[in-house]
């Protein structure tokens, strides 16, 4: 699983540009169930098992990553861009990025000694940010360069025994689980999305869900990790090392009770997450058609949509235990 998931994060891939993601994934999964793409490029996948299951059950996680697309080209060469998805304007600043997987740029600001009293205190606005990638004027930067193009921060993939420290763990670790459940769980059929579009409003899933029609859902997440320095123990959501994260309310789902108390009962290395921030593919899986009951089981992931994210390796192998353990019961016996 380690190893697919090394692969899945050194592949970029933000929403609505996730073809190479998709093209991995396919690659891993095409032997062992049955798929299609659909008309926006979600994976929908059919697993055959030994028997039918009291449930039709849909595992969801999302292909796509927070990066960055061009929006415009001054002058001078200089690229603006929006982000996709949610990122920090501390974690932008000065970051490499590469647009298109070829050309490599670094985000810039206004030089800290040319702000003057109040300005040099604080945060330059997002909107003032730009790409340089060493053009020397408009043309040149059109040379290589097209509104609408795709961009991401620069990271290594770093595995040091415990721990992964990468770009894009949210939400590869979510596709690497469930390549491995498709490769692995051979009991009750059951179905699976490899959604798109989730950093900009949770789009791919709901697609997903409507053709799917599921029962019950299993949403793969990674979810923020506030175990740090100068954060007080009530303020830190998840911990790392401390097992899967299942959520009992977040910003887009109120979750089903039922498998939120049976997931924390398990005897399996489970945390809750202590706040009802966020939000997720759940939120358009929960609502699909007559309505799906739903668990969000989650990575605690620090330093979430940055170049470094950092999870342990322990809570990985906590999350497919509790995917493992909840579709079983669910198919076996319908909870």
């Amino acid at each position: 699983m380690f190893d697919i998931l090394k692969s899945l994060c050194c592949i970029d891939g933000i929403s609505g540009d996730e073809q190479n993601v998709r093209e991995y994934i396919i690659s891993q999964i095409k032997d062992c169930c049955e798929y299609k793409v659909d008309n926006i490029g979600n994976i929908i996948v059919f697993k055959k098992g030994k028997k039918r299951p009291f449930k039709k059950l849909m595992l969801d996680a999302h292909m796509d990553e927070v990066g960055f697309i061009i929006t415009g080209i001054d002058d001078n060469g200089f690229l603006k861009f929006t982000n996709i998805g949610s990122i920090e304007t501390a974690v932008m600043l000065s970051r490499h990025v590469l647009i298109n997987g070829k050309i490599n740029g670094v985000i810039g600001s206004k030089p800290i000694h040319l702000t003057h009293g109040e300005e040099s205190k604080k945060l330059p606005k997002a909107d003032t940010l730009y790409i340089d990638i060493g053009a020397k004027s408009k043309e040149d930067a059109e040379k290589y360069v097209r509104l609408g193009d795709s961009a991401v921060m620069v990271s290594d993939y770093t595995d040091n025994g415990e721990v992964i420290m990468s770009k894009a763990l949210d939400d590869r670790i979510g596709c690497a689980v469930l390549i491995k459940m498709l490769k692995e769980y051979n009991e009750y059929d059951f179905y699976a999305s490899f959604s798109v579009q989730e950093e900009i409003g949770l789009r791919g899933a709901k697609v997903s869900a409507y053709a799917i029609d599921p029962d019950s859902a299993i949403v793969i997440e990674g979810t923020t990790a506030g175990d740090i320095a100068g954060t007080p123990e009530n303020k830190s959501v998840c911990n790392l090392n401390k097992g899967a994260v299942v959520s009992f309310m977040d910003r887009a789902t109120l979750y089903d009770k039922e498998y939120y108390n049976l997931a924390l009962n398990s005897k399996l290395k489970v945390q809750p997450k202590r706040a009802a921030t966020g939000g997720n593919d759940a939120g358009s899986v929960h609502l699909s058609k007559k309505g799906v009951k739903t668990l969000s089981v989650s990575a605690p992931c620090r330093y979430i949509h940055s170049q470094s994210s950092v999870v342990s390796k322990s809570d990985i192998k906590a999350v497919y235990d509790l995917v493992l353990y909840m579709s079983d019961l669910i198919l076996s016996k319908g909870v």
